[in-house]
């Protein structure tokens, strides 16, 4: 599947928030100006639609993939018992490489999305490859021998950026998943109901 190759700070501008976390603050004084040669347009009334819009956008751009898998997980979401817009939060959070940036093993998603595309993570002892892969309860999380020894990764166990949450549980080689994330674990400024409502039009 494809992946974005452009710009990301235009993204983040777009949405009006860092969705990957490594903008800095150039990016900080220019988050309320929209992407544009032209900059800000005069204020307009933003229709229910366009805010619909804009979270589903906002939401699918920081756990990074495109429409037609965004879609799949939401289709996912609705299979499943009790709130959908629960459940597709909970499915994006048991991603590989979220779990991965999660546990602080990674600076940024983009980054724990190539450590695992290039083989340095383990599941269970496993290699997996692959992003999307979706970590279940007791799973162990680890790292290859190559990459715990990256001046980056070296760095990121020892002064993670990021809090481990209660979800998760820090070991010395990695992590594992102890439960399955609940809503108040989630520290993301997401509005769920808003992508359950564009996706039920």
């Amino acid at each position: 599947m494809g992946r974005y190759r452009g710009p990301k700070n235009k993204l983040s501008r777009r949405e009006g928030v860092d969705l990957f976390g490594n903008g800095g603050m150039a990016l900080e004084r220019r988050l309320n100006q929209p992407p544009g040669q032209h900059g800000a347009k005069p204020a307009r009334k933003t229709s229910e639609y366009a805010r619909q819009l804009r979270e589903k956008q906002k939401v699918k751009r920081i756990y990074g993939m495109r429409e037609a898998q965004f879609r799949r997980y939401f289709e996912m979401a609705q299979r499943a018992r009790g709130l959908t817009g629960l459940a597709l939060l909970q499915t994006l959070e048991r991603r590989l490489d979220n779990v991965l940036y999660r546990l602080g093993l990674a600076q940024t998603r983009p980054m724990a999305r190539q450590l695992v595309g290039h083989g340095h993570v383990l599941v269970n002892g496993q290699k997996v490859n692959i992003p999307s892969y979706l970590v279940n309860e007791k799973d162990e999380i680890t790292l290859s021998e190559k990459a715990a020894t990256l001046p980056q990764v070296v760095e990121l166990m020892h002064n993670p950026v990021v809090r481990t949450p209660d979800w998760l549980m820090k070991t010395e080689a990695g992590g594992r998943m102890i439960s399955a994330p609940r809503r108040e674990h989630i520290d993301l400024d997401i509005h769920e109901q808003l992508i359950v409502e564009f996706y039920s039009r």
